[in-house]
């Protein structure tokens, strides 16, 4: 028998902008370190390599973390862990404002900040789907996150590049704190949900499996732009030894098959767990619904060829257009984006009227067809002399991407009763941070190739990223009929497309 639940949705914003604002400062942690690298290593007395490592550890500390992050909020609740990651969070920002060294900034950055995402995010994704039980205002209130989140992504370079340049780059941090304290004063006026059922015990052998596959699986990819996909392009040292030649074969499947070791022993522990009448970390039967399988494919995609377009056009930007004012380039390129984080707002704004009128399955099919446009018009932007010529591509994959956000975000999370919201957000985010993590890693390793010119190489990268938005096209053309019915969104898992 299905267990309807009849919550009135909030009517007003007062539930919305706290979670908006989690979503953007998190997202804006993510991106803006970036511009500031080789400032932060001089003021600290160490090189840029480190600084890489911590903004690389605070990637893998996030998604290694996730599932297990979003598990606890079936044990501790939804709240709660939202109030808890802002605090750890705004503790480590606090830590890495005033830190002297590489590693009080890692502690503070890359582990505080990392863990406290991880358990933050996942609660903002439950207490939408929680709250807004209708189609129309829980598409508009994924649409606020959404938007949210692609623009610190987008614009996470912009201001972090101005306030590194107009004041400094602990400001960065001080204002991260300030804003993390504002989300929990307005925070403290969302309703509790509570504990739907029984409180699960929490898997500690399927917490650390999942959180070492990831960790591996993340890790091999980001050492795709030091070493290459294929052939190493240099020796792989630990310590004193050559582990792995020039030549050889490349560390980063070494790392992704550590993961996937980890992640297969994972998927046979919560198997034999649940068939023991255990509490998995993960529920098998989260794998089961094709609706839900499809939508994270298209999640997985739609961040990978954001944050790979952004990346190329960055990059681009910065060496070939901007290359006579390096002191300002990161605010110029950051500026440069910003038809973008247009596009992205714009369509956001109007996810709550398309859900009415339009299906989910067929928003995402016309987002990926905009964005696909969007990247054509973006490569051939890149035969230009003009930055005018990137507006109308950005423009129009901002809108492209922002509308399928939206949609899948909603499609996935609409997939399961509110009981499975803990485990299906985390995954749900999980699939995300591995394909902005992807993002970056395929078009790095394509924009340092020895194939093609360097002048080439930039084509070659946005022509890989359309490619793989096919990819998610066909995922998208692949989507069962009606996976969310327009006008109502069910929490009681009774969508269709079941594997």
């Amino acid at each position: 028998m299905q267990n309807t639940i009849t919550r009135t949705a909030p009517s007003s914003m007062s539930i919305l902008l706290p979670l908006a604002l989690a979503q953007f400062i998190c997202s804006y942690a993510a991106s803006n370190m970036n511009v500031s690298i080789s400032v932060i290593a001089k003021d600290l007395g160490t090189d840029v390599s480190g600084i890489q490592r911590t903004i690389t550890f605070f990637t893998l500390t996030m998604a290694a973390l996730m599932i297990p992050g979003s598990k606890l909020t079936d044990i501790w609740g939804r709240k709660f862990c939202l109030m808890l990651g802002l605090t750890v969070y705004g503790l480590g920002a606090l830590i890495a404002a005033f830190a002297q060294g590489l590693g009080l900034l890692t502690f503070g950055y890359s582990l505080l900040e990392g863990v406290g995402t991880a358990l933050l995010i996942p609660p903002v994704y439950i207490l939408v789907t929680v709250f807004f039980t209708d189609l129309p205002s829980r598409a508009k209130s994924f649409g606020i996150i959404s938007a949210a989140g692609g623009i610190g992504a987008a614009a996470g370079p912009l201001i972090g590049g101005v306030i590194t340049t107009a004041i400094s780059w602990r400001a960065s941090f001080i204002l991260q704190v300030l804003v993390v304290a504002l989300i929990i004063v307005l925070s403290r006026r969302i309703p509790d949900p509570g504990i739907q059922g029984a409180k699960p015990r929490f898997d500690v052998i399927g917490a650390i499996l999942s959180a070492a596959g990831l960790f591996f699986v993340v890790l091999g990819i980001l050492q795709s732009g030091t070493y290459g996909w294929f052939t190493a392009s240099k020796d792989f040292v630990l310590g004193t030894t050559v582990l792995i030649p020039q030549g050889g074969i490349s560390p980063v499947w070494l790392f992704v098959g550590i993961g996937a070791l980890f992640l297969v022993g994972f998927f046979f522990w919560i198997r034999s767990r649940e068939r023991a009448g255990k509490d998995p970390l993960l529920s098998i039967r989260l794998f089961r619904n094709r609706t839900s399988n499809l939508g994270l494919v298209t999640q997985n995609i739609q961040w990978l060829i954001l944050q790979g377009s952004f990346f190329v056009i960055s990059v681009f930007l910065q060496t070939e257009r901007f290359q006579t004012t390096p002191q300002l380039a990161p605010i110029q390129t950051g500026l440069s984006l910003t038809p973008a984080t247009i596009g992205i707002l714009l369509s956001s704004a109007i996810a709550g009227r398309l859900a009415k009128r339009h299906s989910q399955r067929m928003l995402i099919r016309a987002g990926f067809l905009v964005t696909i446009v969007g990247m054509l018009l973006l490569f051939l932007s890149l035969l230009t002399t003009s930055i005018l010529a990137f507006i109308p591509g950005l423009l129009l994959m901002g809108l492209g991407v922002g509308v399928m956000l939206t949609s899948s975000v909603n499609v996935v999370q609409s997939s399961f009763p509110e009981k499975d919201q803990g485990e299906i957000s985390g995954l749900s985010r999980s699939v995300s941070n591995l394909g902005s993590s992807l993002g970056v890693a395929i078009a790095g390793s394509v924009l340092v190739t020895s194939l093609v010119p360097e002048i080439k190489s930039y084509p070659l990268a946005l022509i890989t990223l359309v490619v793989i938005a096919c990819i998610g096209l066909i995922a998208a053309l692949l989507l069962p009929p009606n996976p969310v019915q327009s006008g109502t969104a069910t929490q009681t898992g009774e969508i269709e497309g079941k594997a």
